[in-house]
């Protein structure tokens, strides 16, 4: 455990949350403002009023003796500075009442008590201080007070003397009272399109009366120079998808196959020497070039390509057929920075590539097991080290700054984190991540869901609200208490409560439907009238795993619904990221150079984990290495898809 600053005068104030609790269990986030002076290293301290125990945490090193509990900064987030703001979580049990705590203390002084100076000042916290606005689009900075006023705060938002295109558009005036002070507000800077090519700037000030003022500096992504057409707000409406050549070739040589080989899915740029391309199939600028010439043939219509940010340190901590090439103990975070994201941007920022739009999912499988598998040591290792939140925030800063790329962060699927004990810490650490990066909020587009999974787009014969005989489906075996029942209404929700943490109401969801289908014989085509819980959803359900913690190589999945823009509320698209017929990891052991070990989940014979139930794996046999192709397992997708392919 590190120790505190000794020479940094304390001062903070704290707020505290639950974010679910269900009458023996519950989870928290905890906000933290720095009020005095910049620290080096942090430890919060409190005292539980009741019998209630960490069971587990997240962003901080957590303990408890007795009744008092203590949360350390770990390597990566100790150093705060003043005003900064950031949030940690965890997991708990009780027994009878859960009262939350009320004081609490960082490096032994009290937060809103003595010891410091000013302690419990009111001051205006404001994140991030720089802002990248898009030309044509707009980005938002978040607004809240560092402690509970006793009357109403209006908070202003004034721009400055510099670039008048960038203007203050929206949340120019907000309200703070003593129910809603540490809740952020976001303000809204819009950049008009204009003819120059400067990336002009303009400071923004936000002031309260009696409060110091805090100036944000906006600065114009400019989209003039190089042939750009902007940074649009969803980068799939209006435009066609990319076409790789290198999956296409191999999909229309599968009978039938020709019927989808136009289809646009990812790029998977899944270890360093991908970027220049390996064994016969293209890298970054190959695939760049193709999309030019696709483009070309487009006419005025824009084009889409999609390109997966995975080779994280520890990549895929809690799996084995996806583990990469890097290890965070042998400096993998330093090589993932300079050997990987850096000549990707580079690449990525070549303005003959301007005209594109070109989408980035970044490193899929990531945080969300920094909230559930921390457990496993490459995963614990991960969140000490701060390797993924680290990488992450890095690639955003250095994607986000190309005003053609788009981001978005792999947010899992309703198997995963749809419990409540998951969903909140997910969201919580998704916004700390991102209100890391030099942009802010503003650095991430949006989110996708079901990456490379098989979860169901939607599960039209129940909902979560559903009853069999007085049971709730929840109750089922299948369900397991979760509080979603397909991917549709989860990813809908989690980026509600994504808005809710502080991004803008602009960002759009993803959903990867390459293999949700599960069409064929084995559909349900109504509703079971079973009177047991178990039975009913077994028999009504639309995905046909044994398990939904079942993520390789299924057998029986489909195609699902066509790559399309704006398909439901909220959603920016329907996308093959995955492309169908490259397979999840190998049945069997297979030596390889590419870093990817064996997943007794890719097994058929093996009989599970407490992740599956302990239930079979319902995996094809005879499969090959991850993102080798599979043919076996295409023909299989193109006979049960759903919508059936014509």
């Amino acid at each position: 455990m590190s120790a505190p600053a000794a020479q940094a005068a304390v001062a903070c104030s704290v707020a505290y949350s639950k974010t679910w609790d269900s009458g023996n269990g519950f989870g928290a986030s905890v906000t933290i403002t720095n009020t005095g002076d910049a620290l080096t290293s942090w430890r919060l301290t409190y005292t539980w009023p009741g019998n209630q125990q960490v069971t587990n945490g997240w962003s901080a090193n957590w303990s408890q003796s007795g009744q008092n509990v203590t949360a350390a900064s770990l390597g990566y987030n100790g150093g705060q500075a003043s005003g900064a703001q950031w949030t940690i979580g965890f997991n708990g049990s009780y027994s009878g009442t859960n009262t939350n705590p009320t004081s609490f203390a960082v490096n032994g002084v009290t937060c809103g008590g003595g010891g410091g100076p000013n302690p419990g000042q009111q001051a205006l916290q404001v994140t991030p201080t720089s802002l990248s606005v898009p030309e044509g689009g707009s980005a938002t900075y978040a607004v809240r007070l560092a402690v509970q006023p006793t009357s109403n705060v209006t908070v202003t938002s004034t721009a400055g003397t510099g670039d008048s295109s960038l203007t203050v558009s929206g949340g120019a005036s907000l309200t703070f009272t003593s129910a809603n002070w540490n809740t952020p507000q976001n303000v809204t800077v819009s950049a008009a399109e204009d003819s120059d090519t400067t990336n002009g700037t303009r400071p923004i000030t936000v002031a309260a009366g009696g409060l110091t003022s805090v100036t944000v500096t906006a600065t114009e992504a400019d989209n003039d120079t190089g042939g750009g057409t902007g940074h649009v707000d969803n980068p799939y409406a209006g435009a066609t998808g990319y076409v790789n050549s290198d999956w296409s070739a191999k999909a229309a040589a599968e009978p039938g196959g020709s019927a989808v080989a136009n289809t646009s899915t990812g790029v998977w740029i899944d270890r360093i020497a991908a970027i220049a391309g390996t064994g016969g199939a293209k890298g970054v600028r190959a695939h760049l070039d193709a999309a030019l010439t696709q483009d070309a043939a487009n006419g005025s219509t824009p084009l889409t390509i999609q390109f997966v940010i995975y080779n994280l340190p520890n990549r895929d901590c809690s799996a084995l057929a996806s583990n990469g090439e890097l290890q965070i103990s042998q400096n993998g975070l330093a090589r993932y920075k300079t050997e990987y994201i850096d000549p990707i941007a580079e690449i990525m920022a070549d303005p003959k590539y301007a005209a594109l739009r070109i989408v980035t999912v970044v490193e899929i499988d990531s945080l969300p097991n920094l909230i559930t598998n921390t457990n496993l040591a490459k995963c614990a290792e991960a969140q000490s080290s701060g390797a993924y939140v680290q990488g992450i925030q890095y690639a955003l800063n250095k994607l986000h700054a190309i005003p053609n790329v788009y981001t978005y962060l792999d947010a899992a699927h309703h198997g995963w984190i749809g419990w409540s004990s998951n969903f909140g810490p997910t969201a919580d650490l998704m916004a700390s991540t991102a209100r890391g990066t030099t942009a802010g909020y503003a650095s991430v587009d949006g989110f996708i869901t079901n990456t490379a999974n098989y979860s169901a787009l939607t599960e039209p014969y129940f909902t979560v609200g559903t009853t069999v005989n007085g049971t709730s489906v929840r109750q089922s075996k299948w369900l397991d208490w979760n509080d979603y029942v397909d991917e549709l209404t989860f990813a809908q929700a989690f980026r509600n409560a994504l808005v809710s943490k502080g991004f803008p109401s602009t960002i759009g969801m993803l959903i990867d439907t390459s293999r949700n289908g599960w069409g064929g014989s084995a559909r349900p085509t109504g509703p079971s009238t079973s009177t047991n819980v178990d039975e009913f959803v077994n028999q009504s359900r639309i995905d046909r795993r044994i398990h939904a913690g079942n993520w390789c190589n299924q057998s029986g999945a489909g195609l699902g619904e066509r790559p399309r823009p704006n398909p439901a509320a909220g959603l920016d698209a329907y996308v093959w990221i995955k492309p169908p017929g490259e397979s999840d990891g190998s049945s069997t052991a297979i030596d390889n150079d590419e870093g990817k070990g064996f997943d007794r989940m890719c097994d058929p014979t093996y009989t599970g984990n407490d992740r599956n139930g302990n239930n079979l794996t319902g995996a094809l046999p005879n499969a090959p290495l991850s993102g080798h192709w599979f043919s076996a397992q295409f023909r299989q997708l193109l006979q049960n898809a759903n919508p059936p392919v014509q």
